[in-house]
């Protein structure tokens, strides 16, 4: 126990010290350093009595068999603990609670229960357990029609798709819950929902409208007399928005409101958000040296307390500091645990993704066991709707990618005629679009494993043929925004390295590298991404074709690609094989013979250079 205190001691004595925005001078800091540590230690005598409280009540429960209220006394263990960042053992006495309220068949309470487990899966950036708690939390609310707790497991679900990135669907689900919690009257759980909204808004480029949800979430936690961590994490979300937003002062201010919240009750997770962000809005101000201690003190404490789902963001903050600072051994060294960290929190996504699909899967085995013939065919119809959404929602990414690196590379433009004091802010902007690109190749990562997830349980040939062109034509523009946050000019494509890599991904797909070549006799040509996208989907399409036909059995050959520009409008594409070609005169039905063929495609590009 000594330790125990000693401990939370620490840790607060340790954030009383951390620099804030607003200035303060030393013989202030000096006057009220005594104040501060008194206080710090009441507050931690007080916790602790809190803790021998809370193991007091399961020792009490446990002997006299009150199962409902040793439950209460884990979960009460448990929030202690996250609040006091030990995430970990949290963990552990919300799944012992977990496990009593199954063997006592305590369904509401065991639904409960596995909500608050999403929290705690989410600070320790496990979003793949964080989703299947989610899911059994769902099902059991569903089951007794409670309302309320299906509205909550919607916030919860959102919040997990912020955290993969997917915005758009993040907010439907937010939407969904407050129709719920509007109908009924639950203020207290559509604050949350509110809140939610408008972050997932925020990364919608949403900005009005996520500020006048978020400040909807603030007004209601004010009116049902909030000023806790919900309250907190409000006002850590709106100086976000007012970051973007540019306006720099209110955001530091509601930064502040959250650290010196968290500060007073003691809640050093909740410190966290605030001190990283305030490092961050001087990097957005080109104020480099004053940014480096926050992320490096937001960076110290979440390796401490073990909380890391943002951790790899933070990396990436300290390691461009360092670039623009000069220090390239350090800005080497932190790019190098940002590209580590975002590479695990790309693989939780994916796992999460799994988790999802398993979830539903095995719940339509074992309705499919109870159906009838007709309700098989119903399946069927679910899938196919279930395919055409999937077309559509790539389709919806792909325009708005599209339209977002557009407007983006007009902005840049307009930013190269500005004087020289703004030459910081086009560094920056050129490392954002560099992230751009470079989410939009993951996303389209994302996008081909979803399809090859789903068409690993397709058994018809013909529906197999469609997903696996439709992963080669998703890949055929990874690779285009790949090698844009890749190179050195974000403008524009080198075609010949383009051809080389896309042909290595489509004979890699049909296992093709030992009897088929694929040559790329060209020079060196730059063509911008709107030429380049086109003509990448059709000698996609053209070298698939050839794979397809043109090699049959073990009959090994050549692929040639080239593409050349006579003048700035003409570009000539050709794609020549020299398969087995189609025997003239000769025609038996159902079988095919290929001739050597040349593809040769002109375009005429009509180029704005304005």
């Amino acid at each position: 126990m000594k330790r125990l205190l000693l401990f939370v001691v620490l840790a607060c004595v340790s954030w009383s010290s951390l620099p804030t925005a607003s200035s303060q001078t030393q013989e202030d800091t000096l006057k009220n350093s005594y104040l501060e540590k008194e206080k710090n230690i009441s507050i931690a005598k007080d916790t602790l009595q809190e803790y021998n409280n809370f193991k007091k009540n399961i020792q009490l429960s446990t002997k006299n068999k009150d199962f409902e209220s040793l439950g209460k006394a884990y979960i009460g263990l448990a929030k202690w603990r996250e609040d006091h960042t030990v995430i970990d053992s949290s963990i552990v006495y919300l799944q012992k609670a977990i496990s009593l309220y199954k063997k006592e068949e305590m369904t509401k309470q065991l639904a409960d229960t596995y909500l608050l487990l999403v929290v705690n899966f989410s600070g320790t950036a496990e979003y793949d357990k964080g989703s299947e708690a989610v899911y059994k939390a769902l099902a059991l609310y569903e089951k007794m029609g409670d309302n309320q707790g299906v509205a909550k497991c919607y916030t919860k679900i959102s919040d997990l798709l912020y955290y993969s990135d997917s915005y758009a669907e993040g907010a439907e689900y937010c939407k969904k819950a407050i129709a719920i919690q509007e109908k009924n009257g639950y203020e207290e759980d559509m604050a949350l929902s509110y809140r939610r909204l408008a972050e997932n808004q925020l990364f919608l480029g949403n900005l009005d409208e996520s500020l006048q949800n978020m400040n909807t979430a603030i007004n209601l936690y004010k009116k049902i007399g909030e000023d806790g961590p919900p309250l907190l994490a409000c006002y850590n979300g709106r100086g976000n928005i007012y970051k973007y937003m540019e306006r720099y002062e209110e955001a530091i201010a509601d930064y502040n409101r959250c650290y010196e919240g968290a500060k007073k009750i003691g809640l050093t997770r909740y410190m966290i958000p605030p001190t990283a962000n305030i490092g961050h809005v001087f990097i957005l101000q080109g104020k480099y040296a004053q940014a480096l201690p926050y992320n490096l003190r937001a960076i110290e404490i979440m390796k401490r307390i073990g909380n890391t789902k943002n951790l790899w963001e933070n990396y990436m903050h300290v390691s461009n500091i360092y670039s623009q600072l000069g220090d390239y051994k350090n800005a080497l060294e932190y790019h190098e645990l940002y590209e580590q960290g975002h590479s695990e929190y790309l693989n939780t996504i994916i796992a999460r993704k799994d988790s999802e699909l398993q979830v539903k899967y095995e719940t339509a085995q074992k309705d499919l066991e109870i159906l009838d013939k007709e309700a098989k065919i119903s399946q069927q119809r679910k899938t196919q709707i279930l395919y055409i959404g999937i077309a559509g929602l790539l389709a919806i990414i792909l325009f708005g990618m599209y339209f977002t690196l557009k407007n983006i590379r007009k902005k840049r433009k307009a930013l190269s005629l500005l004087n020289v004091e703004l030459d910081a802010k086009n560094k920056q902007n050129e490392l954002l679009l560099k992230e751009i690109h470079h989410r939009v190749k993951n996303n389209l990562e994302m996008v081909k494993s979803l399809i090859a997830l789903q068409s690993s349980k397709l058994e018809d040939g013909a529906s197999k043929e469609a997903m696996l062109a439709s992963q080669n034509r998703v890949q055929s523009m990874g690779i285009i925004h790949q090698k844009l946050y890749q190179g050195e000019n974000l403008g524009s494509i080198e075609m010949k390295d383009y051809f080389i890599n896309l042909g290595e991904g489509i004979l890699d797909t049909f296992n093709a590298e030992e009897k088929v070549k694929i040559e790329c006799a060209m020079d060196d040509l730059n063509l911008d991404v709107d030429t380049a996208v086109p003509i990448g989907l059709i000698v996609n399409e053209l070298l698939t074709n050839a794979l397809k036909y043109a090699f049959p059995e073990d009959k090994s050959g050549t692929i040639q690609i080239s593409l050349s520009q006579s003048t700035s409008e003409i570009l000539t594409l050709k794609v020549a094989d020299n398969g087995v070609g189609k025997v003239r005169g000769f025609s038996t039905p159902g079988i095919w013979f290929w001739i050597p063929t040349h593809s040769i495609i002109n375009t005429t590009a009509q180029r704005n250079h304005a």
